[in-house]
């Protein structure tokens, strides 16, 4: 087995690799047929291998390279602590309004909050690791590449493993457009990027989706100078144009420049700078140069060279594997989750699929005890600053259902706790269908949207109306009540002509 090392070869990446790819690990012998084969230790596959051998199922679990998957690894962990830093970061450089001043000479330490997102990383990679999975769990991990070899039968570095099921979770990986002379060029992407340990000065983004706006204003606020790249005409194009625009602004705030409608035609270097050649409104061409490209536009499943074709699974090399709503492939046997086959690129997303394919393909029979992906309520956050999280239907998916709705919306500056927190930017907006309180969709902007929209999850999945959060107490002062103040204006819909009159009518009594 070939030994792994990431750069920086330091002590927290050392830490990291002995946790996920133990360099001295050693595959079991398999003993008999497997109830599950997972391809995969992503959150999907270590999820899905936690969950069977949780209830009794003898299960192998291969990963090829680094278990944890993007998540830990490339994704939500490195990438949250370098959001963390750069919000701290701003914050004492914007403490002026707070009655603190930093020196003039202040700058951001961008190799200090690197150096600390490896040593978290590698904090938490024990809860993904090899040894724990093995020891704690009973699921036999065996490092290597996997490959279907027959109907029921894998194999992985030359051993084979038979199962009565298999589940693919291979996940995803980043790609880049097909720019001419970007890759001669180089550049980074979510997978490479973390190996910095200085600011690049001048940093090009390319593509303004979540991974490109999160990292464009983090890295902007630790040190580097950043330009957004984008086909469009606006950031986070899939967001409410509304919430858009407020993070949008934040960015441009924080010194990040936009490029809309860029028509990047090539790249090439020059001397030690990338030289990027964008079309201009009247034919010609004009030049930008930078010192790092950061590509944060495009994402690949990994389906090649698993012999999918061996056992039937379809598959298609830019959608991923194809699944019906139970995460079945067109082979039987075979179930598929995350990244590989999945809409929903999100590690709770894979989270849920997880547990719906162990209750499927173990303990469901026939029609019987069957889950369905299509059931989950989905929310999602960008990590910006503020953040976005959305939950359910925007109008435009529910005005393509033919579904009628009303539209409920109070800016974060009702709440007070923003407003002394200097956090008002936002809002937080509450579709329902139209003439009731079932909520059908919501997005909200604030400091902390990602904690707060797991309160209107919850309202649409136990049907609980928008009305009703009015009755709830919340502690004075907290951002959260934003929500009870947006109830407050479904509330006072309520008080039509008819029932007005009917309370001045008791109102008389009771003088």
């Amino acid at each position: 087995m070939s030994v792994l090392q990431i750069a920086p070869n330091d002590q927290f990446n050392q830490a990291l690799v002995a946790n996920v790819h133990p360099p001295d690990w050693q595959n079991p012998v398999p003993d008999g047929r497997y109830h599950m084969v997972v391809i995969g230790a992503g959150t999907a596959g270590l999820i899905t291998a936690l969950v069977a051998a949780g209830l009794g199922a003898k299960v192998a679990l291969i990963e090829r390279h680094l278990m944890g998957g993007d998540c830990l690894n490339v994704g939500c962990v490195p990438s949250k602590a370098v959001i963390r830093s750069a919000r701290r970061v701003h914050d004492a450089g914007n403490n002026a309004f707070l009655g603190l001043k930093l020196p003039d000479d202040f700058t951001p330490d961008f190799g200090g909050a690197m150096e600390r997102m490896r040593e978290i990383r590698a904090r938490i990679s024990h809860e993904d690791s090899a040894k724990r999975y093995s020891e704690e769990f009973g699921v036999d991990i065996y490092l290597g590449d996997a490959s279907f070899t027959g109907p029921d039968s894998v194999t992985v570095d030359g051993t084979t493993l038979e199962f009565a099921k298999a589940v693919i979770a291979s996940g995803a990986r980043a790609t880049a457009p097909p720019i001419p002379g970007l890759a001669e060029t180089g550049y980074l992407d979510n997978e490479s990027v973390f190996t910095l340990t200085e600011a690049p000065k001048r940093l090009a983004v390319i593509g303004a989706g979540p991974i490109g706006c999160e990292l464009a204003q983090s890295f902007q606020r630790l040190g580097a100078e950043v330009t957004i790249l984008e086909r469009m005409d606006q950031i986070l194009t899939r967001e409410d144009s509304d919430a858009a625009r407020i993070v949008q602004d934040r960015l441009v705030a924080d010194g990040v420049r936009m490029l809309f409608s860029a028509d990047l035609q090539r790249v090439e270097t020059r001397g030690t700078e990338k030289i990027l050649h964008l079309g201009t409104p009247d034919g010609g061409v004009r030049e930008e140069a930078f010192d790092e490209i950061l590509v944060g536009a495009g994402r690949a499943p990994n389906v090649e060279g698993m012999g999918l074709e061996v056992v039937g699974v379809d598959f298609d090399p830019r959608l991923g594997i194809e699944v019906n709503d139970h995460l079945q492939t067109s082979n039987p046997k075979i179930y598929a989750a995350g990244d590989c086959c999945m809409v929903w690129k999100f590690t709770h997303a894979a989270d849920a699929a997880a547990k719906i394919v162990v209750q499927n393909a173990l303990f469901s029979f026939g029609p019987f005890g069957k889950k369905k992906l299509s059931d989950l309520v989905m929310p999602w956050c960008t990590y910006t600053d503020p953040e976005i999280a959305h939950v359910g239907l925007y109008v435009r998916d529910a005005n393509d259902r033919g579904i009628e709705v009303d539209t409920y919306q109070i800016d974060m500056a009702a709440a007070n706790r923003a407003v002394t927190d200097g956090e008002e930017d936002g809002f937080v907006k509450v579709h329902v269908k139209k003439g009731t309180d079932q909520i059908v969709g919501a997005t909200i902007v604030a400091s902390h949207a990602g904690e707060l929209i797991s309160q209107l999850t919850l309202a649409i999945t136990q049907k609980i109306g928008l009305g009703a959060f009015g009755n709830v107490i919340y502690p004075y002062p907290t951002q959260a009540e934003a929500i009870k103040r947006t109830a407050g204006l479904f509330t006072r819909t309520r008080l039509t002509p008819t029932v007005k009159r009917l309370f001045d009518l008791i109102l008389r009594f009771r003088r």
